[in-house]
């Protein structure tokens, strides 16, 4: 078993904690996954995983060889990308993460856009929480991250922004009497930034309102037209039911928000990442710009 194929393992043991869900995410026996953690063990020199009943934990020396593994399994997926990038990056590979609301209504539009004009580029995509897609990018498992303001360790990244604006919205029929203390709030899943904002609105306030948290974006808009409650929200992921008065702009302190969308990479990105930024600032249609200078 090569080496990234040991780290693969290892990495797949922290992620499921089993030697049996490393395995069947591998697709390989649970023999193999032990050989792999035994062997990256010898090299170490240290335990990296200890037993827990009929299963086993990572050891603290585990947990840490865990992030650099990732780290480096990221970096060697970029570096193949950027190798074959660099010779054709209309032939290349544009790894690209997105939080769920960009996800959802501005990423679609980019791609479609992009696509048309670079048909040969493969593009992968995934959309989660914002407290997942930062690290993504952190660990070099993609290229490109499509979200809200980035962490302070990504700041210089920023290659481009596009206008984003955060209101809150519930049905027509609260609108004469809204009380933010009073109303029930609709919250996004836990690690959403759209979530850590609302409840730092609410604590600005010093509201404890009754709150009740949906799985998705979508669904969180779903039940605000049905008249289950209030939300905070993105205009873009709300603008049809603006537009179909199924949902109107609420009167809140601290509101509207303006929190610009960012397209973040590393400083040192790859050549198809340096074309898809290229294509979003040269589409004035999508909207996007390049940030403001310091």
């Amino acid at each position: 078993m090569t080496t990234n194929a040991r780290l693969r393992a290892l990495v797949e043991l922290a992620d499921t904690g089993s030697v049996r869900g490393a395995a069947q995410r591998l697709v390989v026996t649970e023999s193999s996954v032990s050989a792999a953690i035994s062997a990256l063990a010898a090299d170490v020199g240290v335990p990296l995983v200890r037993r827990n009943g009929r299963g086993v934990l990572l050891t603290p020396a585990g947990e840490r060889y865990a992030g650099y593994a990732r780290r480096i399994l990221g970096l060697h997926d970029e570096a193949m990308a950027a190798a074959r990038g660099e010779a054709d990056p209309e032939w290349g590979l544009l790894r690209l993460a997105a939080v769920t609301t960009a996800g959802e209504r501005v990423v679609p539009a980019l791609l479609a856009s992009f696509r048309a004009r670079h048909p040969n580029v493969t593009l992968r995509l995934e959309v989660a929480p914002r407290d997942r897609v930062w690290p993504l990018l952190i660990h070099h498992d993609v290229d490109l991250v499509l979200a809200g303001r980035p962490p302070d360790e990504l700041a210089d990244g920023v290659r481009a922004v596009s206008p984003n604006t955060l209101l809150v919205v519930g049905p027509p029929g609260l609108a004469a009497d809204f009380a933010p203390a009073r109303s029930t709030w609709l919250m996004r899943e836990p690690g959403s930034g759209t979530r850590d904002t609302c409840h730092a609105l609410l604590a600005a306030l010093e509201a404890d309102p009754p709150q009740l948290t949906l799985g998705s974006q979508g669904a969180v808009v779903a039940a605000a037209a049905a008249g289950l409650g209030v939300t905070l929200a993105s205009r873009q992921a709300v603008a049809r039911q603006l537009a179909d008065g199924c949902l109107v702009e609420l009167p809140m302190p601290g509101t509207p928000l303006h929190r610009p969308w960012h397209a973040v990479s590393h400083a040192h990105a790859t050549a198809v990442t340096d074309l898809f930024v290229a294509h979003l600032l040269a589409r004035p249609e999508l909207g996007w710009s390049a940030p403001p200078r310091p």
